[in-house]
């Protein structure tokens, strides 16, 4: 009797075990939970974690998370206001403030995914296309930038530059989290945050957009070049002035040196043979018989010629005259020189 009786108390702690536990459940710090009774959600909301209770067999614990949940959308390409095409990426923070409405609406959180996909991507496409592309990258804060900085943009980038932002990005950004916020509430979901990771442009225009940057570039490049030669031109023109100026003025003390010179040396010879003249003639007779005559040209002369008048007095035993004066005049110098030295 005992020996039947023992498998059938076994089973009886067995599930007497089995509803025991089915009946409690656990709720772990940062969950909460929803009963569900044949499919449909029951009882209010369990957001206090530790042990719970539940009917055993009927009834399934569905838990969700109470803490903030990440969404990344994909990226898309949107145009601008002004038809320029970029990639937009954003991001959001969210979290599910009701669970209830939550389980009846997606269900999931790959449901919510999806659906805040199609809000928030709908939103930020609405935003951007009715946004100019300086707006969704500057700041509303932003400040022109000082002239000497402008100094080396073209008038075009400089108008942009200086333009007045309506909205920056940060009023974009949250005009998109509003906007979102009056469709999300119906899923259960609060949108904490919505941000706009980065902008790019698509491949078309970030090509053209490189090669205004590099035509840029060359035009700054072409102007410094031109600067720096015209700036190299002023320096040589500068000191090729400065060098003339020294050697005209070298020059004309070259020229005022060598023509005092010139004036003392003509002075010296002047009082020299202006003690004989006749020496003085004598010498300059004997300069031009050394030269001699021009080879290409001939000159027809008398020997009664004043050329020939040393030659021919040139003779012994005539009178002293010309270079036999001269000399004479010379020895008689010499001679009352060394008898003046002899007396001293």
């Amino acid at each position: 009797m005992r020996t039947a009786a023992k498998p059938i108390i076994i089973l009886v702690v067995v599930a007497a075990a089995f509803l025991i536990l089915g009946a409690i459940y656990t709720l772990e710090e940062g969950k909460q939970a929803i009963i569900v009774q044949f499919g449909r959600p029951v009882g209010d909301t369990v957001t206090e974690a530790g042990l719970h209770f539940k009917l055993p067999l009927v009834q399934k614990v569905r838990r969700f998370e109470k803490r903030l949940l990440v969404w990344d959308g994909d990226p898309n390409q949107i145009p601008t206001k002004g038809r320029e095409f970029i990639w937009v990426d954003t991001t959001a923070r969210w979290r599910i403030v009701d669970a209830r409405k939550f389980l009846e609406s997606v269900a999931t959180e790959t449901g919510a995914q999806s659906r805040l996909n199609d809000i928030i991507d709908s939103v930020v496409r609405d935003q951007v296309s009715s946004s100019e592309l300086v707006e969704l990258v500057r700041s509303s804060t932003w400040e022109v930038p000082e002239e000497e900085a402008l100094e080396e943009v073209t008038k075009e980038r400089e108008e942009e530059l200086k333009k007045h932002i309506a909205r920056g990005r940060e009023e974009i950004t949250r005009t998109v989290l509003a906007e979102a916020r009056k469709i999300i509430p119906e899923y259960g979901i609060e949108l904490v945050d919505v941000r706009i990771k980065r902008l790019d442009y698509v491949e078309s225009v970030r090509e053209k957009v490189y090669a205004r940057m590099i035509s840029e570039r060359k035009r700054i490049a072409a102007q410094f070049r031109s600067e720096g030669e015209g700036r190299s031109a002023e320096i040589l023109g500068e000191m090729e002035k400065e060098l003339r100026q020294i050697r005209s003025t070298a020059y004309r003390q070259v020229q005022e040196v060598q023509g005092k010179a010139d004036a003392e040396a003509t002075l010296v010879y002047g009082n020299a043979f202006s003690l004989d003249p006749e020496f003085y003639a004598f010498l300059r007779t004997l300069e031009l018989y050394k030269e001699g005559t021009n080879k290409n040209s001939v000159v027809i002369l008398t020997t009664d010629s004043d050329f020939y008048r040393y030659l021919k007095h040139a003779t012994p035993g005539k009178v002293e005259r010309g270079p036999a004066k001269a000399l004479s005049m010379a020895e008689r110098r010499r001679q009352n020189g060394e008898t003046s030295g002899q007396s001293q």
